[in-house]
């Protein structure tokens, strides 16, 4: 339960950050089905990353762009996630640090920043994202 700045408590704030919970541990263990449980079947995923605006419709698709992103590494961490609510959306933010063969040698870092909708049956429908595409890591990270 949340409370809003008058202090009335919102109701549907737990069951939110639980489904977002939910989309992040999945995220977190790589495990996509978990991710993809979370989302609507006809979920709508818009992401600004590096090479533009792109676009996915349906649970399975959106969960499968992320396998893709972050799938077939090496290593893989959640170096941080919070989740929050602006204005009655849900606001996710993680940022990941990843080894993969596919993206050259080395550690690389991405964070990227959502805002989602929930459904008429509680799983996230829409998904706005922002990435900051990945970014090798440095002496001085």
């Amino acid at each position: 339960m949340t409370t809003t700045p008058a202090g009335r408590a919102t109701a549907t704030a737990a069951p939110r950050a639980a489904l977002a919970a939910a989309f992040l541990q999945g995220l977190a263990d790589q495990d996509f089905a978990t991710l993809g449980g979370a989302l609507a079947a006809d979920a709508r995923l818009r992401a600004l990353v590096p090479r533009g605006l792109r676009e996915w419709t349906g649970g399975e698709a959106v969960a499968g762009q992320f396998a893709r992103w972050f799938g077939d590494t090496e290593d893989f961490e959640l170096v941080e996630a919070t989740l929050g609510d602006v204005g009655g959306r849900l606001q996710l933010r993680w940022r990941l640090r990843l080894r993969a063969e596919r993206l050259g040698a080395g550690w690389f870092t991405v964070e990227q920043q959502a805002y989602a909708d929930a459904g008429e049956d509680g799983r996230i429908a829409r998904l706005d994202l922002v990435c900051t595409g990945y970014r090798p890591e440095t002496d001085n990270d």
